[in-house]
């Protein structure tokens, strides 16, 4: 018998790091390259895959999230696919919210059906990155194991934000350890220079295994280790289960990005505007699906427009952009300069200026505007000969709306920038 992969998308907790872009939604949902979000990315991977049993954890800010989902994946009667939300919920035996990525798993064990047999895939819903799962999921099955940890190279000066492990060449792990700050562990878990030679992804200095946050379970071993009261995969369940099951790793040698602050959301998302992107929308036999809009084209009443990304429905007028991700419904109006801007767009339009009330910012961009190094949420409205630049202003501004994290300028959602307004 076949045996059934239940693919499971984190739908992520507070997403504390990201705000304020998750002020008013979860991680999941946070918009990604003008016309698509977060969610997408793990979910056309299971697709593209072939894997069309996917649920989607959640727990705050939901409304975005399901409302997306809904509208975007739709399954005919034939494949018995289907995109199921499962959100936190009171029951007879806890009344608790979701304390760890595995007691989201726990929570949720009576809605999958699952038989020993199966498989569980276990997915964060805030990652970027392209990536058939087959070739794991046989590993899986040719390897005999019980669970296997899908991982990517990291630099060492990068490898305290991860969880590190130790793949012997058989491929077992040896040792996992959740997010180390000793160097010297650090440099314990270094990969050798052979192996690092037979990889594609270059990093300077030294490289470590870090664990991408996929793991791929036996159902009858997860549901054996969720009887246990560990909250988390990466911090409790995977190491305690070292040496206790056969766990294995899967190495993934392509483009990944961890999506978990607003730096590298922004940075992710200006290098989709390179000649020649890391991560590559475009690709006609693995395509990223998102919800079909029918949405008009763009509309370009003059711009000087340099290493921009455009979503459909915009309207750009006598302005200058370089270096920007421009979202769907975009207005941005005469003499305005954007540079290094991410622009989510708006959930509608407004044919006009005469759209908003007579003493209202009409949504969008304002005339003779000059914007850097910022990101603009969803509906903002930004009045005419605004300033916005983060240069020089500490990294825990916060005024009216606009705030400063990890360098960048964010313009928070539904905010209105009125007319004439300068950082301060």
């Amino acid at each position: 018998m076949r045996k059934r992969i239940i693919c499971v998308i984190m739908g992520g907790g507070r997403g504390t790091r990201l705000r304020p872009l998750t002020q008013q939604r979860c991680k999941p949902a946070v918009p990604l390259a003008g016309k698509y979000r977060l969610v997408d990315i793990p979910i056309s991977n299971c697709l593209n895959s072939g894997l069309n049993q996917i649920y989607v954890l959640s727990q705050f800010n939901t409304a975005s999230l399901h409302r997306h989902i809904q509208e975007s994946y739709k399954f005919d009667p034939f494949g018995g696919g289907f995109v199921d939300i499962l959100s936190a919920e009171q029951t007879e035996t806890g009344e608790s919210w979701y304390q760890g990525t595995a007691d989201a798993v726990r929570q949720n064990l009576m809605h999958f059906g699952a038989r020993d047999s199966d498989l569980f895939l276990i997915l964060s819903g805030d990652q970027l990155y392209r990536m058939d799962f087959n070739p794991m999921i046989r590993q899986h099955i040719e390897n005999d194991s019980d669970i296997t940890v899908a991982a990517t190279t990291v630099s060492k000066d990068l490898a305290p934000a991860f969880g590190l492990m130790r793949i012997n060449d058989d491929l077992s792990i040896s040792e996992f350890v959740e997010k180390p700050e000793d160097p010297k562990i650090i440099d314990s878990l270094a990969i050798s220079e052979k192996l690092q030679s037979s990889l594609t992804q270059e990093h300077e200095g030294g490289v470590c295994l870090a664990s991408m946050g996929l793991y791929l379970f036996n159902a009858g071993v997860l549901r054996e280790a969720l009887a246990s009261n560990h909250a988390d995969f990466g911090k409790e369940i995977i190491p305690h289960l070292l040496g206790k099951k056969k766990l294995k790793g899967y190495i993934f040698d392509g483009y990944w990005e961890d999506i978990g602050t607003v730096a590298a959301f922004f940075d992710a998302n200006l290098r989709l505007t390179d000649t020649v992107p890391p991560f590559n929308f475009f690709d006609e036999e693995n395509r990223i699906y998102s919800r079909a809009r029918f949405l008009p084209a763009t509309k370009i009443n003059g711009a000087t427009i340099e290493r921009a990304v455009l979503a459909d429905g915009c309207i750009l007028s006598h302005c200058s952009l370089n270096r920007v991700v421009i979202g769907i419904r975009s207005t941005i109006r005469e003499g305005s300069k954007l540079e290094n801007v991410v622009m989510m767009g708006s959930d509608f339009f407004e044919m006009d200026d005469e759209g908003a009330s007579h003493d209202e910012v009409p949504i969008g961009v304002g005339r003779n505007c000059t914007i850097r190094n910022a990101i603009i949420d969803k509906n903002a409205r930004i009045g005419d000969g605004v300033t916005l630049d983060p240069a020089g202003l500490p990294d825990m501004y916060e005024k009216n709306g606009v705030v400063i994290r990890d360098g960048v300028l964010v313009v928070s959602k539904n905010v209105t920038v009125p007319s004439g307004f300068t950082l301060r």
